[in-house]
């Protein structure tokens, strides 16, 4: 039950509502209203600024904002989203105006900047060059005169390919419409018709304002607009108060986003511009060609035979790159060899599994590069396919790049794994609709602002399942190329048991995630 805090008004914001905008008018905005310079520190209160009513997570917009590095929080409120996104590790830093909300979104963030977001010179003013991974405009938008100019203000902090997430409530969702079919368009303190909104959204017409942006759209989630029909009157059963954190607080609400919510957020699905509560809008900067900091990663686990001659061919066809080893090695001198040929290594004993190491790789080289690659450190995979890769993501414009063993058995690849990799690649496309014939490659390439962009779980085998229906999913484009698969240095490390059964999890816990049949997804 996502609900909309009411916010204030900023000081250049025309002071009355507008009717709603039908599904054309997204591009009548009034023209800029004169803004004062930066907002004081300590603005003074007034009485719209202390008018929440119910407050509480955005479930859909935190869903989606996967592991960012930094996040700015435009319009935070009093920090309730920026919260739960800093529990992933991000470093959150909120713009706000509203007095009475600066002292506790201070409590829970990183950073809060005073700032009236409408104001070109205040904007610059508190901001200077700082870039960020990820912009949030958690039901901000609809609250100034013009959105667009108010989205557009903030895009030069966005990082190379960053991502910007747009949440606004949904003008058509049902009980508006049987409102007005009833004759009835009463503004309420908080909600869809929020007395301080100046803007009105349908999904299409908001899809437009991110659109004119100049941001490429990806995908775009929903908050249900069902059991919170009845929000009025769940309130006033529980006896709310003025506490606007009581709803998300009590029992009730939580057994609602246990047992409810996931069924509401199915159904929702179904008709988004009917029974949706809020559109989530997930766009980013668009990929432009350009060379990136690469890392090439491995998974390690007494390798010693096979590590420095693989680090060395590497070094051939990428000098630049920094070498990132995740070792669990337990026998043999695995690390040492590797961190003496320059590579970083990440110790992971005692050792976890494959799905806990690919994590901590993935996270690790997304920290602080542009582009992972990463590969078996068997020789299995060719290592002269590096440059390849990096082309595709550096120059094509890839955001994932899928190396397929098995499109013809490889003769190194005993029949019965042919036949299981076969299998699961056919389940794949039949659950999700990606025309992948490789779903347990050990060789990809990843966009690193995609690896943030998803909160991905590694517990357990069979991670690649989702580092590639994901992303294929929710918009990325994702390029499949045939490779040559080639005799094993050492010995196999597979567990075939764990494997099958954690393929067939990820398989069917992938099925809610993003849009079937992945129109991105290009096989070469």
């Amino acid at each position: 039950m996502n609900a909309e805090p009411g916010r204030a008004r900023g000081e250049g914001e025309a002071r009355g509502p507008r009717p709603p905008e039908d599904e054309g008018d997204t591009a009548r905005y009034s023209p800029p209203l004169p803004t004062p310079e930066a907002a004081p520190e300590t603005p003074p209160e007034t009485p719209a600024k202390r008018k929440y009513a119910v407050e509480e997570v955005n479930r859909a917009l935190v869903a989606a904002a996967g592991r960012p590095r930094t996040v700015l929080d435009v319009g935070c409120g009093i920090g309730t989203n920026g919260a739960a996104i800093k529990r992933t590790g991000a470093r959150v830093t909120g713009i706000e105006i509203a007095h009475g909300s600066l002292a506790r979104a201070r409590a829970v963030l990183d950073e809060v900047l005073a700032a009236d977001i409408t104001s070109d010179a205040a904007v610059r003013e508190a901001l200077g060059d700082r870039r960020f991974d990820l912009l949030l405009f958690a039901d901000v938008l609809e609250h100034t005169a013009d959105p667009l100019a108010v989205l557009c203000r903030f895009l030069p902090h966005l990082e190379e390919d960053g991502h910007v997430i747009v949440s606004l409530p949904n003008v058509a969702a049902w009980p508006v419409r049987l409102g007005l079919l009833a004759g009835r368009f009463e503004y309420e303190p908080s909600g869809i018709l929020d007395d301080s909104h100046l803007r009105f959204f349908t999904r299409a017409s908001a899809l437009r304002l991110v659109e004119r942006a100049g941001l490429e759209v990806l995908r775009v989630e929903q908050n249900p607009m069902l059991v919170r029909a009845a929000k009025g009157l769940i309130l006033s059963g529980l006896g709310a108060g003025e506490d606007p954190t009581y709803l998300a607080r009590s029992l009730p609400y939580k057994a609602y986003q246990a047992l409810v919510r996931p069924l509401e957020d199915v159904v929702a699905d179904r008709a988004p511009g009917l029974l949706a509560f809020q559109h989530v809008i997930v766009a980013r900067k668009p990929p432009r060609p350009r060379r990136m900091r690469l890392t090439v990663g491995m998974l390690t686990m007494d390798e010693e035979e096979s590590v420095g001659a693989l680090i060395g061919e590497i070094r051939k066809v990428a000098p630049d790159a920094e070498i990132l080893c995740v070792d669990s090695s337990t026998r043999d001198r695995t690390p040492e060899i590797a961190a003496g040929l320059g590579a970083r290594v990440l110790r992971q004993v005692p050792p976890r599994g494959h799905g806990p190491a690919m994590e901590l790789l993935m996270y690790s080289a997304a920290a602080r590069s542009e582009l992972l690659i990463y590969l078996d450190c068997d020789f299995t995979y060719p290592v002269e396919n590096i440059p390849v890769l990096r082309r595709l993501v550096e120059e094509e414009g890839a955001d994932v790049v899928n190396c397929a063993r098995t499109r013809t058995r490889p003769a190194a690849m005993p029949v019965p794994n042919y036949l299981a990799n076969r299998a699961f690649a056919a389940m794949a496309h039949a659950m999700h609709g990606i025309p992948t014939s490789d779903v347990h490659s050990g060789m990809r390439a990843y966009r690193c602002s995609v690896i943030r962009a998803f909160d991905f779980d590694g517990e357990g085998d069979a991670l690649p399942i989702d580092t590639l229906l994901f992303p294929a999913k929710c918009g990325y484009r994702v390029v499949e190329m045939p490779i040559d698969y080639n005799d094993r240095v050492g010995a196999s490390k597979l567990r075939k048991l764990a494997g099958t059964v954690w393929t067939m999890i990820r398989l069917l816990r992938a099925l809610p995630v993003g849009d079937r049949l992945g129109d991105r997804y290009e096989r070469r």
